[in-house]
């Protein structure tokens, strides 16, 4: 998918076509304007290493759209998601993937948020 900065695009479907994912997660931009970053991520049984865990800088919600993922946070534990499941990952809270199902896809819509992004 192309990257959006600041132009109308017609309607896309994130769940079709879906790219291969079956060597490693597809990380697709959809938009990204001043303060946040949306991408579908597609994942086919991929995880993340126990010893790697995300420690991002600044707060992520996702959303699981198709599939089916369990995902560990260090401040809940595993947490089983199903399409429609959605949080929000606080910023420097390390977190994996812990497995992600391979066929059918699973699809997910991640926003992140950059920390300088004042609320309104």
């Amino acid at each position: 998918m192309a990257e959006n900065e600041g132009k109308a695009q017609g309607v896309i479907n994130l769940l079709a076509p879906l790219p291969d994912a079956s060597v490693e997660e597809v990380f697709d931009l959809i938009l990204e304007k001043a303060g946040a970053r949306i991408e579908r991520i597609v994942s086919q049984g991929q995880t993340t290493p126990e010893v790697a865990p995300y420690d991002q800088p600044h707060d992520e919600w996702v959303m699981l759209m198709a599939g089916a993922a369990r995902l560990w946070l260090e401040d809940r534990g595993e947490c089983p998601l199903s399409p429609g499941d959605a949080l929000l990952i606080p910023a420097h809270v390390r977190h994996r993937i812990v497995w992600t199902q391979a066929a059918p896809p699973t699809v997910w819509l991640a926003v992140h948020f950059a920390q300088d992004c004042p609320a309104e």
